[in-house]
C-alpha cells in the first residue's frame, strides 16, 4: 500500500482545490482539533478525513468507530478510510449533501470535525455545509474547523446568517503548513 503522503500528495496534484495541503495534517494539529472530542461527546461526523489523521486521535481519546461518520469526498480516500476504520461508517459523497444523510432516532451528533479547504470554496456552498451540520448536531453541539490562515476560514457574514460563533481554540506551528483551530458553536456570545 502507497504511503499516506505519496496520496495525499497525488490527490493535490490531481485537485488542489479540493484537497487544500500537499501532505496529510500532523498530529499538533490533530491534538488541538479534537482535544475537546472525549466518548461522551457522541457520534462525530468528520468531513475530509482524507488519510484518517483527525480519525486516528478521536481513536486514541476513546471515541468508538461505530461513533464515526466520516464524509469523504474522493473515493480513493474512502476506500482506504474504510479498510482502516473498521466499524465506522464511511460515506463518499460531497460534504454539501451533507443535510440529506440519515441517522437512527437515538444517534446523538455532538461534533463535526471539518478538514475542508472552506476558503477556496463559495460562500454559498460553505452555508450548506454549515446548515447541514447544524442540522445534525444536538443542543450544546460544535463544529471544529482548521485553517492555514490567521482567520476563521467562515466568512462573517455566513456566521452572521446562521446565527454562529467561531472562536479561537488553538494554534500550532507544529504542522506543515501551520494551522489554527476553531470552534464554531450556535447563537452569538457577547
Amino acid at each position: 500500500m502507497q504511503s499516506d503522503s505519496l496520496v495525499f500528495f497525488r490527490a493535490w496534484v490531481a485537485r488542489p482545490f479540493q484537497i487544500a495541503a500537499i501532505v496529510p495534517s500532523g498530529r499538533a494539529l490533530a491534538e488541538i482539533i479534537t482535544r475537546e472530542i472525549t466518548p461522551q461527546t457522541g457520534h462525530v461526523i468528520e468531513l475530509g478525513p482524507g488519510t484518517g489523521v483527525f480519525t486516528t486521535k478521536m481513536i486514541d481519546r476513546g471515541v468508538r468507530p461505530e461513533d464515526m461518520t466520516l464524509v469523504e469526498y474522493s473515493q480513493e480516500f474512502a476506500g482506504r478510510l474504510f479498510s482502516r476504520f473498521s466499524g465506522a461508517r464511511v460515506l463518499s459523497m460531497d460534504a454539501a449533501r451533507l443535510r440529506d444523510l440519515e441517522f437512527p432516532p437515538e444517534t446523538s451528533v455532538g461534533a463535526v470535525v471539518s478538514g475542508l479547504p472552506l476558503l477556496t470554496m463559495r460562500a454559498s456552498k460553505v452555508t450548506e455545509i454549515l446548515e447541514g451540520a447544524l442540522r445534525h448536531l444536538r443542543h450544546g453541539g460544535a463544529f471544529y474547523q482548521f485553517t492555514y490562515m490567521s482567520k476563521c476560514p467562515v466568512p462573517q457574514s455566513v456566521l452572521d446568517h446562521l446565527d454562529l460563533t467561531a472562536t479561537l481554540i488553538g494554534r500550532t506551528f507544529l504542522n506543515l503548513p501551520p494551522a489554527a483551530v476553531y470552534r464554531i458553536t450556535a447563537g452569538r456570545h457577547s
